[in-house]
């Protein structure tokens, strides 16, 4: 019998079913959930996908369950081609809650269009940076007065995990003195019962409050913040936003989708117009402090730890960045990785000798490397 099926199936899943389900998801330690029209319920345990419901759930099943999330007018906004960011929470008694970010999106059903509803489960509170296993290296330049931290990696890689613990370490310090301010697109931790001695903290959902992160910043440097945190730095003008608040001598930390620390310069350098890269790569290193990259690998237990690349851009890395070409940027941070940072094979080297990571993922990021060296 799969131990993951979920008990007492309804004919039908309605909202308090629906509640049971995802209470039933997270108990087993799904780090996701998908639901989709013309499929049974999936749950993502340890990075396998597990069957929880023995049915297929109908289109209209679904879309029943995404206006109870979102609103009446949720599938008429998804089937006019805008895909939906939110986040949802299920009330499990008056102490515990438990939380999920939410994407929904339109798809193909047996040749119609149908709907596909991807839940990740969230902690209430971000976990203490310790837990994370966060190297010193990385910690020692994590409080920065001015600059910008840029976490990256791929999606559900744990950036927003681990900046979230950032900025919950920071508020938390005696005499961080800090008003931060979040834009985050949906919200997914809080900080409510954070105890924050000299330190406050105040959280915008984009675009519920505010349409984007460009606006997010704008109206942060209006606010006389201490700290602020951009969700995802993922176009021109958010990226513009974010270095003008770092020049202006704020503390900026912020996600990019990338693969790999000088592969994070690149993707964030060339969605400017070429005419307009040499300018800004030198805004970018004038005011990038840190940059880390990060993914989650199997375990030989079967979990998932996270494996980190990081390059401290101190005054001797920008010096020698800002004197290499835009176009040999990423090959030159490549180069000066390990003896300013710490490369991503050399971290998963040290973790499979240590027998913290499974040989396959060791060999995989192996086989990355001499593809990008080849």
């Amino acid at each position: 019998m799969n131990a993951f099926l979920f008990p007492a199936e309804p004919a039908y899943f309605i909202a308090s079913q629906l509640d049971r389900l995802l209470a039933f998801c997270y108990d087993k330690g799904a780090s996701d959930i998908t639901i989709q029209s013309g499929e049974c319920v999936f749950v993502e345990i340890h990075g396998k996908q597990l069957r929880v419901t023995q049915r297929e759930l109908t289109l209209q099943e679904v879309s029943d369950l995404i206006k109870h999330i979102y609103g009446a007018n949720a599938t008429a906004m998804i089937f006019s081609g805008t895909d939906i960011d939110t986040n949802y929470r299920v009330k499990v008694s008056n102490k515990i809650e438990y939380r999920f970010r939410v994407n929904i999106t339109p798809c193909y059903f047996d040749g119609y269009q149908g709907l596909q509803m991807t839940m990740r489960t969230i902690s209430s509170e971000p976990p203490a940076l310790e837990k994370l296993g966060v190297e010193a290296a990385i910690l020692e330049n994590l409080n920065i007065p001015q600059g910008i931290v840029v976490i990256s990696g791929a999606t559900g890689s744990g950036k927003s995990t681990l900046l979230a613990s950032i900025i919950a370490n920071l508020c938390q310090q005696e005499d961080s003195n800090l008003k931060i301010l979040t834009y985050e697109s949906p919200i997914e931790y809080v900080y409510d019962k954070i105890k924050k001695p000299s330190s406050i903290v105040s959280q915008t959902e984009i675009p519920r409050n505010l349409p984007t992160f460009a606006a997010g910043v704008r109206n942060a440097l209006r606010r006389k913040p201490g700290l602020i945190l951009v969700g995802e730095a993922r176009d021109q003008v958010t990226i513009e936003a974010v270095i003008d608040a770092a020049l202006t001598g704020h503390p900026v930390y912020t996600t990019v989708h990338s693969n790999g620390v000088a592969d994070t310069l690149r993707r964030m350098i060339t969605i400017f117009p070429f005419e307009e890269r040499d300018a800004r790569m030198f805004d970018l290193l004038e005011t990038v402090k840190l940059i880390v990259w990060q993914a989650l690998v199997p375990t030989p237990d079967g979990k998932r730890m996270a494996v980190r690349e990081y390059l401290v851009i101190n005054n001797t890395v920008r010096d020698i960045l800002v004197a290499t070409p835009t176009d040999k940027i990423v090959t030159k941070t490549r180069e000066i990785l390990d003896t300013h940072g710490r490369s991503i094979l050399t971290d998963v080297t040290e973790k499979f000798k240590a027998g913290l990571i499974t040989e396959a993922a060791y060999k995989r990021f192996q086989m990355m490397e001499q593809q990008q060296h080849g």
